[in-house]
């Protein structure tokens, strides 16, 4: 599967601030990747809907089971309903059963510098993981 480039679902209003997360999942078998991957169309097309949603990518890495999400949202909340709602709910607690490795970080920008690159994404992750 090629990666998913960036869409905007919800165009934020000129001048906003942002909440941003980018995530790195990797399991620890190819058939989980493989699970992981076949849950993403599903995943993508919730976030596409979802109130408050700004922009999202998915850049997978199935051969090496490395997938890297990034989002933008209105606020927290926003991300918060999104995650608790299904099918996220339901598919995030299912693919713990499959995941060697997760990691999360969270900022904040002005509207006006989305999309977030992946070369910005990973350099957070990896200080987020040097940090703990």
């Amino acid at each position: 599967m090629p990666d998913i480039p960036w869409s905007i679902p919800h165009p934020p209003a000129p001048g906003a601030e942002v909440y941003v997360m980018a995530s790195r999942f990797e399991t620890a078998t190819l058939t989980g990747a493989v699970r992981f991957l076949l849950k993403a169309p599903g995943i993508v097309r919730q976030v596409r809907r979802a109130p408050g949603a700004h922009g999202a990518a998915l850049r997978a890495r199935v051969l090496g089971r490395t997938f890297l999400t990034l989002s933008a949202w209105e606020d927290r909340d926003a991300l918060y309903r999104f995650a608790r709602s299904e099918p996220h709910r339901t598919s995030s607690r299912a693919a713990a059963a499959y995941t060697k490795e997760s990691a999360f970080t969270f900022w904040t920008v002005p509207a006006a510098e989305l999309p977030i690159g992946w070369e910005e994404a990973e350099r957070r992750l990896t200080e987020q993981r040097t940090a703990s």
